[in-house]
């Protein structure tokens, strides 16, 4: 039995399309990857964590990993980007909560907050949360977040090849990141929902992730970008924990004009999965401060 195992029904949706990974532009290698900071992580066997320290955060994750998850501007800015943002008449407050009861999850450097429900979980804002290959002895992230939140950190723990150290996988977790390299937002929300699904939970196929068109989304503050949604269909449920999988990422410029993103990542499939309508109502929240305000 696995998991919170829930009987399959619905169905990949129709509107679909195939796998960015194996579409025209996608074939080069990942402009977000870099090699990890040596530090301690928490042994998951999929999502790894690695302290900064926050006085030197900012520094440390520049150095190496390429801006990777505190941001920058773009390379190439030539490309059609809909994200032409600016902070929002509220934006100013966004270290604060927009919804009653609920917890703000704030990337000061990046200056970009989102709202979760109360049960979930913040990690200090100098963790970084992060997907590798899992044969990949540096691992090098395929995509990243900082300072997440997440929902049931011990959701599932397992210790699959027998070490006599246990793995725990979540029930799921959203943050935010720079997107330092990128063409344009579309590109961002495709890309980066996609590694989340494989990283989390189809690799090493990657054929078994889906991911719909990027489509232009404004949120509650009047931040304006895209969004895309992945998920995988067909998982061989070898492990205790393994299960199918999806992700959400909406990509914007943040109050600096550069380009940011924030992701959920969730199992799928099962008993206590987190709703769309939830995933879509933490996404509303999602907005943009100057990070000097902070």
């Amino acid at each position: 039995m696995w998991p919170g195992e829930r009987p399959p029904g619905g169905g990949t949706n129709p509107q679909q399309d195939a796998n960015p990974y194996q579409q025209p532009g996608y074939q080069q290698p990942n402009p977000y990857t870099a090699q990890p900071p040596p530090a301690p992580d928490d042994g998951n066997r999929r999502t790894r964590t690695v302290a900064l320290a926050a006085t030197a955060a900012v520094v440390i994750a520049a150095l190496v990993t390429g801006a990777v998850l505190l941001g920058g501007g773009s390379d190439d800015e030539t490309a059609p980007d809909p994200a032409r943002s600016s902070a929002s008449p509220t934006a100013s407050d966004g270290r604060k909560p927009t919804v009653d009861g609920w917890k703000a999850v704030v990337n000061t450097d990046l200056g970009v907050a989102f709202d979760v429900p109360a049960d979930w979980a913040l990690e200090s804002r100098d963790w970084v949360s992060y997907v590798a290959e899992d044969d990949d002895p540096d691992e090098t992230p395929l995509v990243a977040m900082k300072g997440p939140a997440v929902l049931k950190a011990q959701w599932c723990t397992s210790d699959d090849d027998k070490d006599g150290r246990t793995d725990d996988t979540p029930l799921a977790s959203a943050g935010s990141r720079g997107n330092n390299g990128a063409r344009s937002t579309e590109e961002i929300a495709r890309a980066d929902s996609a590694a989340w699904v494989y990283g989390m939970y189809t690799q090493p196929d990657r054929k078994k992730v889906t991911t719909a068109p990027a489509a232009s989304f404004t949120t509650a503050s009047g931040l304006t970008g895209s969004v895309a949604t992945s998920e995988s269909a067909g998982v061989e449920r070898q492990d205790k924990c393994d299960t199918d999988g999806k992700a959400t990422t909406f990509a914007f410029k943040n109050a600096e004009g550069d380009f940011a993103s924030w992701s959920f990542f969730g199992a799928a499939g099962v008993d206590e999965e987190v709703p769309q309508v939830t995933v879509e109502k933490i996404l509303s929240t999602v907005r943009v401060f100057t990070p000097e305000e902070s």
